[in-house]
C-alpha cells in the first residue's frame, strides 16, 4: 500500500477549498490560496522545474524528459476546489480497513449512517480501505484524490528513472465546481500537445464526451409595499421566483436524468419581496439540445415580463464550455493510450459520458476513485486511487514508446 499517496491525500483534504458561486473574483474564495500555495511550494521541494502560481490561484509545474527521444508533451490536471454544496471545512476523515460490506456508521451520536441500500456501490469495494468523512462535511475527493494521485505519480518517476518518459505538465486549477475552472487556464502556457483530467469517479472508467454548459442568473425584481396597503401594488419577487422555478421542466433535473440526458439545474434561491434571484446551471451532450435549453430559459424569461410587467425578470447567461468529443475524433491515439494504461492498471477499461466538464484542450477524463460527491456520505477507496496513480505513471510510459 502507498502509504505517501494516503498521507498526501488526508494532508490535501485539510484544507477549506470550498467555491462560491456568489463571487466574481478568481478564485472565488479567496482560502484556495492556502492549498495552491502549500502545493507549489511541494512541487519545488520535490525538484520540479517552472512551478509557479499565478494571481488566479492556478498551480503549474513540469517533470522534464529523461529520454533524448522526440515524445509529446502531456499534461495531468486536478481541481483545488471543493463543491458549495456540502461544508468543506474541518473534514474529519476516517479510514475504515478492510471494509466488510455493511452500512457504514459515520456519527452514531447523530444516527448519521451511509447505508447500502442508498447508496450499493459500496458492494463494489467489499475488502478495501475506504476513507469516509465523520458525516458532517463532504470528503474532498473531489478533487482532491486527482491531485494526490498526480503528485504521488511524479514522485514514482523520479524514484523510478528506468521509466522513460517525455516532458510532463501537471496543472491544478480553482473554481472548477462552479463552471469557472477552465476560464484562466493558460492552455498556451501549459503548452501540451494534449493533457489528462483525473476527476473522474469509480475506479476504471474513462470519459470524453462531456457536455456543453451554460450558467444562467435569473434576477426578479419585486415592489414592496406595506402588507396593510398592498393590494393591486406589492409585487413580491420572491413569489415570482418561486413560480419561475415551479414552471420550469420538472423531469429534467439532475435527480431524474443520466447519461446522455441533459437537465436544468437550480443550484441556489435567494429572495425577499424586493429581489429575489435564481441560479442556474444548464447543461447537455448535444449541442443543438444544449442551445435549444437556453432558449427555454430566455422564453420563460419572456414570459414572466409579459404577465407581470416588462423588466421584472432579468436573464444573466454565458457559456461555459463544450463538449470535448469534437476535439478528440481526429486523435484517436489519446484515448487509445488512456484505455490501455487503464487496463493495465485495472484490468479493464469502462468508457462512459462524463456528466460533468472539462478544460479547453483535448484532455479525456480519467477516474480518481471518489464517489458520492459533494456530500456527506462521499468516500474514496485507497486500491482505487493507487490504481489511478499507476495509470497516470502507465500513460506517460506508453505515450514515451508509441
Amino acid at each position: 500500500m502507498n502509504t505517501q499517496l494516503t498521507d498526501r491525500f488526508l494532508k490535501y483534504v485539510s484544507f477549506d477549498t470550498q467555491s462560491s458561486e456568489e463571487s466574481a473574483s478568481c478564485p472565488s474564495t479567496r482560502k484556495q490560496f492556502a492549498l495552491a500555495e502549500y502545493l507549489r511550494d511541494e512541487l519545488l521541494r520535490l525538484g520540479l522545474e517552472d512551478v509557479e502560481m499565478d494571481e488566479n490561484a492556478y498551480v503549474y509545474a513540469t517533470l522534464p524528459a529523461n529520454t533524448d527521444k522526440p515524445v509529446p508533451t502531456i499534461g495531468f490536471i486536478a481541481h483545488m476546489d471543493t463543491s458549495p454544496d456540502c461544508s468543506g471545512a474541518d473534514v474529519r476523515p476516517r479510514i475504515i480497513r478492510n471494509y466488510d460490506g455493511k452500512d457504514v456508521v459515520l456519527d452514531p451520536a447523530q444516527n448519521i449512517v451511509t447505508l447500502v441500500s442508498a447508496f450499493p456501490e459500496l458492494k463494489n469495494h467489499i475488502g478495501e480501505d475506504l476513507i469516509v468523512t465523520d458525516g458532517h462535511t463532504l470528503l474532498g475527493a473531489d478533487d482532491k484524490a486527482g491531485i494526490a494521485e498526480i503528485v504521488t505519480a511524479i514522485v514514482y518517476l523520479q524514484e523510478h528513472p528506468e521509466i522513460e518518459h517525455g516532458k510532463i505538465r501537471v496543472g491544478f486549477n480553482p473554481d472548477e465546481e462552479i463552471g469557472a475552472g477552465a476560464h484562466l487556464f493558460d492552455v498556451e502556457k501549459f503548452g501540451c500537445q494534449w493533457a489528462y483530467t483525473m476527476d473522474g469517479g469509480e475506479v476504471g472508467e474513462l470519459e470524453y464526451e462531456n457536455f456543453n454548459a451554460a450558467g444562467a442568473k435569473v434576477t426578479v425584481k419585486g415592489c414592496n409595499v406595506h402588507p396593510g396597503y398592498a393590494k393591486d401594488k406589492m409585487v413580491n419577487a420572491a413569489l415570482i421566483a418561486t413560480e419561475f422555478a415551479q414552471e420550469m421542466p420538472q423531469d429534467e433535473v439532475p435527480q431524474k436524468t443520466e447519461g446522455y440526458e441533459g437537465f436544468y439545474h437550480l443550484t441556489g434561491m435567494q429572495g425577499t419581496v424586493e429581489e429575489a434571484r435564481l441560479s442556474y446551471i444548464i447543461r447537455d451532450h448535444n449541442r443543438q439540445v444544449f442551445e435549444m435549453r437556453k432558449k427555454v430559459l430566455m422564453d420563460m424569461v419572456e414570459r414572466f415580463n409579459q404577465r407581470y410587467g416588462a423588466g421584472t425578470v432579468l436573464l444573466e447567461l454565458s457559456d461555459q464550455y463544450y463538449n470535448m468529443l469534437s476535439q478528440l475524433s481526429d486523435k484517436p491515439h489519446i484515448t487509445d493510450i488512456a484505455k490501455q494504461a487503464i487496463e493495465e492498471a485495472c484490468g479493464f477499461c469502462r468508457v462512459i459520458p462524463i456528466r460533468g466538464g472539462t478544460k479547453g484542450l483535448p484532455c479525456p477524463n480519467i477516474f480518481a476513485g471518489g464517489l458520492n460527491f459533494h456530500g456527506r456520505h462521499e468516500f474514496v477507496s485507497i486500491q482505487s486511487m493507487e490504481k489511478a496513480m499507476q495509470t497516470i505513471v502507465n500513460i506517460c510510459r506508453i505515450t514515451a514508446k508509441r
